[in-house]
């Protein structure tokens, strides 16, 4: 297992991403453990490589911040848990489609566990729940590597502000909803969800699940 530290007050986004670099530094040079950091983070917009400028609707008061990681444009705030999971792919294979795949599972296993069924879609990445007939997303995944090395993460919508997507196209896709714990009825929140990521990522997955991922 990874070393595993929550956060109880958000954690301004520049302030993550230089606490993260510093970490992959320190393990890509044999210094740090493998780590799963789990955080909240104040209203911010976020940008990743392909994001493009039309996804940025009506930003309004909320800070725009350029993310470094894979993917488009999406929204982090209160209410979200957003994981940021730094470990070793040389140790693993050097297979970044089975480490976006691991994540994947990895958090369809946890939200299963509180009565979600959440699903990836085929040239969309995340997990989408269906709901009234749309298919609406609750998690969303970006990540980056240096040297084999990962940062970044998923997000995971429990009670978030939902209107603040509406700034945005969020992951730069048309036409979807996004949707959280509470918007679909359930009274989970943080505590619990942090318990599922735990189990899932401990008890679901091994090499014959997820091969060269744990």
């Amino acid at each position: 297992m990874p070393v595993w530290r929550t956060e109880e007050q958000p954690v301004d986004y520049p302030a993550a991403l230089a606490a993260m670099e510093a970490h992959v530094e320190a393990m890509t040079a044999g210094k740090a453990d493998e780590k799963v950091w789990l955080l909240e983070h104040p209203p911010v917009y976020t940008t990743g490589a392909s994001a493009a400028p039309r996804e940025l609707l009506a930003p309004g008061d909320i800070p725009v911040y350029p993310a470094g990681r894979g993917g488009r444009t999406t929204y982090h705030g209160p209410g979200q848990r957003v994981a940021y999971v730094m470990i070793d792919l040389r140790k693993r294979g050097c297979d970044l489609r089975a480490y976006v795949r691991f994540l994947e599972n990895w958090v369809r296993t946890a939200l299963a566990r509180l009565g979600v069924k959440a699903e990836p879609r085929e040239g969309r990445v995340g997990l989408w729940v269906v709901r009234g007939g749309q298919e609406e997303k609750i998690a969303a995944i970006g990540v980056r590597v240096r040297r084999w090395v990962t940062w970044h993460g998923v997000s995971i919508n429990v009670e978030p502000d939902l209107s603040h997507f509406s700034g945005i196209v969020p992951c730069g896709l048309d036409g979807y909803g996004v949707t959280s714990l509470r918007a679909l009825g359930l009274k989970a929140g943080m505590k619990e969800l942090d318990e599922a990521l735990k189990k899932s990522w401990k008890d679901d997955f091994g090499a014959a699940t997820i091969p060269n991922i744990l």
